[in-house]
């Protein structure tokens, strides 16, 4: 149970380094509003899954997720002196589009209500 509280607390204190980190980044792939959804470290901190939203009109979340692959050493050694990890773990960059995916549903109930309330003004 301990160590579950502290890859807890890992995971948010990733989180929050990494989201300071990206912005610094100089990849002319990863612009737009990019956040940290998520962080899932191993229970033996070998790998950490970061989940990352993109949302802009013109950046396209699987090269944001390719440049911030490219960066993986870099803001890993980051960590590694920011949190002062004996081992820092491997990065992966997983791309979450579940805040895409729900303001499109949004959008859909959103264009349904209007067509209903046409029909009913008709």
């Amino acid at each position: 149970m301990a160590n579950e509280t502290r890859i807890a607390k890992i995971n948010d204190e990733i989180k929050r380094e990494i989201g300071s980190l990206i912005p610094r980044l100089k990849d002319p792939r990863i612009h737009g509003l990019v956040s940290v959804i998520r962080v899932d470290t191993a229970r033996d901190m070998s790998a950490a899954k970061i989940y990352i939203s993109v949302l802009s009109d013109t950046a396209d979340g699987r090269e944001v997720i390719k440049g911030l692959s490219s960066a993986a050493g870099f803001l890993r050694h980051e960590l590694g002196q920011k949190l002062k990890l004996r081992l820092s773990p491997e990065l992966k960059f997983i791309l979450d589009d579940s805040i895409e995916h729900g303001t499109r549903i949004i959008n859909v109930l959103n264009t349904i209500k209007e067509a209903e309330g046409e029909r009913h003004d008709d």
